[in-house]
């Protein structure tokens, strides 16, 4: 008898509010593992997103309680596919708090700014008083709520360290009003209590509207579904008749109709009909893309010139921009492998501060005499330590950085790869459909003595002309490239094995293999010393023959795999970064080295077979390099699986890409050197917000216990410093992949060498 099937695992998104610091989300994801069920959990500060892993279907319910009762709100996230994202209309606008913090403070704060030039606008202190307390117990009520279930839950959190700072202030202020009475000269310290909240407010405030920036890619996407779509009818009398209904509405296999200018409504097929389409926010392909019948276009994608009738293929949540989308979400969500560190250090902290804030308040108290500067020390010490911008440091760089990435046609599945990306010192490719464009094109002709080239290629055209066969089509596209006039031949027969005949101006003339030739009896000459060259070289090469007994030689055409136009600059750009490149194919060693001479490829593996490649990447692993493998096809979702970091190409299979932790929507290798980039670039800004936010709270605390910061200064420079992280984290929308100016250069010079 067999065991009990293994329970299916699940992913539950929630999205959960009300969180303010790194001590916040590790709460929030020590309630979750609590719960039955539940294998993982992560919490992202920046997206405000739990991601829940659990055995079994997961009840939604439960886990909303949970987070509610350590103190926070949730709901479950809604997919990716939802119509929008937008701010939830009809709740308080999120700035009036923040303007009614500032309107109450401002009274306060005043006079001390108009001290030093003489002026004496000091309020009495019961008008203090009456100015302060609702700023203290009703704006700042939140403080209250979030700490004091954070301490029932034997937790700590920036709330707590705002509401026992700032509490201390107010109570002092208030002590000294009525025990000594609102006589003239006092001062009391209402100002500084009411003042740290206004700008804690202020500073969540600017870092929420900061963090809404960085998911701006994600609504980019979100942006491109069409409402309506033009569905094709056909009525009582059999004649089509266009409808519009609305894009739910729409199902796999309708016939739709896109006229100019409209966004394609979904995932299809043409059917007739040719056009540009403009794919740039989806692949971030600068120019318009031509689209005739038989191929894919993509929902999302904007009509340019022509009116298509396309065959919807997917639909919501399977649709490619949908996928997209789950892709940059799920990427954001996740935590990247040095936020761990952040995390340690966050669980600590605020006990560590409040700690330090009471060592303050007892040092300087014994020390000085001085209770009510020993308070504002210890208040200081509160304040300027909450630990937002730790918090905040790491996902607000990834998502940036994943958006970005995201609008030029790199989508980047999860933070780690991002992580891994940036020390990438090998890049192992795949050649047919990565580096080249895995379809046969004609790069050589070898004619006969007394044929032209032209009067070659025009026979050879004229025979295979209508054939499907891609060795016919690199033919005729070949002719068509030089504009030779082609007329078909007649009584056209397959040999098959062998090649083809056909009738051109009275004459047979036969285009195949050697074996055809040697049937035909036909007398190669020196075209034997070439096609023993060109075989070398990994060439697939046909005869052209013509004429009856004797049948006499033509020439030859030599096919083979020609390199992407940007495949030269991109392996350039790697060398140039200091990476090392490496080629792994199942190719003969001819094939793979005239790639490889073209190219400028450091290291070729040649006659690798499928299950191969993924030893191949587990030994330059073992060498002690950062691996990354960018491949297209099944074939190589094993080595996809077995480097650091896996790249896949959209334009191959759906397998590549779900093995790897980065897709390239457009096949251009030069993308692979432009994913290093923006990942390198990303992680310089995560090392350098956590930099400054370390060096933030080293800095600031031993200024604070020594009595040399005031409290009002303390919570100014805690909010700057949250809103200076996000900041940095946003510069990284101004990146822009190099742009390959060179590729055509290298691309003609390839050519020109072959």
């Amino acid at each position: 008898m067999g065991g009990m099937p293994a329970a299916e695992e699940f992913q539950l998104e929630l999205q959960v509010e009300g969180m303010t610091c790194a001590a916040c989300s590790n709460r929030v994801e020590r309630a979750l593992k609590k719960q039955p069920g539940v294998e993982a959990a992560s919490v992202n500060l920046a997206t405000e997103v739990a991601s829940v892993h659990t055995l079994g279907v997961p009840d939604a319910q439960v886990l909303i309680a949970a987070i509610e009762r350590a103190g926070y709100q949730a709901r479950v996230r809604p997919p990716a596919d939802a119509a929008d994202d937008a701010p939830r209309a009809g709740g308080t606008p999120t700035w009036l708090p923040v303007m009614l913090a500032a309107l109450l403070s401002l009274p306060l704060v005043l006079p001390m700014l108009l001290q030093p030039f003489g002026i004496d606008a000091m309020l009495p202190g019961w008008w203090q008083w009456v100015l302060a307390t609702p700023v203290q117990f009703v704006l700042g009520a939140r403080f209250y709520r979030a700490g004091w279930k954070a301490m029932l839950d034997r937790a700590g959190n920036m709330d707590q360290l705002v509401a026992v700072g700032t509490s201390a202030a107010y109570a002092l202020s208030t002590w000294q009003l009525l025990r000594h009475g609102d006589h003239a000269g006092a001062h009391y310290y209402f100002e500084a209590s009411a003042v740290v909240i206004t700008l804690v407010m202020l500073g969540k405030w600017l870092e929420a509207r900061a963090k809404h920036k960085t998911v701006e890619a994600i609504r980019a996407l979100r942006a491109l579904r069409p409402e309506h779509a033009i569905r094709l009818e056909t009525g009582e009398d059999g004649v089509p008749r266009e409808r519009e209904v609305a894009l739910a509405a729409v199902a796999v296999g309708d016939r739709l109709r896109v006229r100019p200018g409209e966004r394609i409504p979904a995932d299809a097929r043409v059917e007739q009909g040719s056009s540009h389409v403009d794919e740039s926010l989806l692949t971030g392909e600068s120019r318009p893309v031509v689209k005739s019948p038989g191929e894919r276009v993509t929902g999302g994608a904007i009509n340019g010139d022509g009116v298509l009738e396309i065959v919807v293929t997917a639909i919501g949540a399977e649709s490619v921009l949908a996928r997209i989308i789950r892709m940059v979400e799920d990427a954001q969500a996740r935590k990247a492998p040095v936020q761990r560190l952040v995390d340690r250090v966050s669980a600590v902290f605020v006990p560590v501060v409040l700690a330090l804030a009471l060592v303050t308040l007892l040092g300087w108290g014994f020390a000085s005499g001085d209770w009510t500067r020993a308070v504002l020390d210890s208040v200081a010490v509160l304040v300027i330590a909450c630990p937002c911008a730790l918090g905040l440091a790491t996902p607000t760089a990834i998502m940036a950085g994943t958006g970005v990435a995201a609008r030029h046609g790199i989508l980047i599945k999860d933070a780690e790869a991002l992580e891994l990306a940036h020390r990438i010192d090998v890049v192992a490719f795949d050649k047919t459909g990565t580096l080249t464009e895995g379809r046969p094109a004609l790069v050589a002709t070898v004619c006969a003595s007394g044929v032209d080239e032209a009067a070659l290629l025009a026979l050879a055209a004229a025979v295979q002309a209508g054939s499907e066969h891609p060795l016919a089509r690199a033919v005729t596209e070949a002719a068509r490239r030089r504009d030779l006039v082609v007329v078909p031949a007649r009584e056209i027969n397959a040999l098959p094995g062998k090649g083809v005949r056909g009738l051109v101006d009275d004459h047979f003339v036969y285009v195949g293999s050697l074996a055809l030739m040697d049937e035909l009896g036909v007398v190669l000459g020196d075209l034997g010393r070439s096609l023993d060259e060109l075989s070398d070289a990994g060439r697939t090469v046909s005869f052209v023959a013509y004429g009856a007994a004797p049948v006499r030689a033509a020439g030859l055409l030599a096919f083979g795999d020609a390199p992407k136009p940007d495949a030269a600059d991109a392996i350039a750009r790697l060398g140039e970064r200091g990476v090392r490149t490496v080629l792994l194919t199942g190719d003969n060693a001819g094939a793979a080295g005239r790639i490889a001479t073209l190219l400028h490829i450091d290291e070729v593996h040649a006659g690798v077979l499928p299950e191969r490649k993924a030893a191949q990447v587990a030994a330059l692993r073992g060498q002690g390099r950062v691996v990354a493998m960018v491949g297209d096809g099944i074939n190589d979702a094993p080595a996809l699986a077995a480097a650091d970091v896996g790249i896949a190409m959209s334009t191959g299979t759906d397998v590549a890409m779900h093995t790897a932790g980065i897709t390239l929507m457009r096949g251009a290798p030069s993308l692979v050197a432009d994913a290093i980039d923006v990942s390198r670039r990303t992680y310089a800004k995560i090392r350098q917000n956590l930099f400054w936010a370390f060096v933030y709270n080293v800095v600031g605390i031993p200024l604070a216990m020594a009595g040399m910061l005031d409290p009002v200064i303390a919570g100014a420079a805690m909010a700057a410093s949250s809103v200076s992280v996000v900041s940095n984290a946003l510069l990284l929308r101004r990146w822009r992949p190099r742009a390959a100016a060179s590729a055509t250069r290298h691309a003609s010079e390839s050519m020109e060498e072959t």
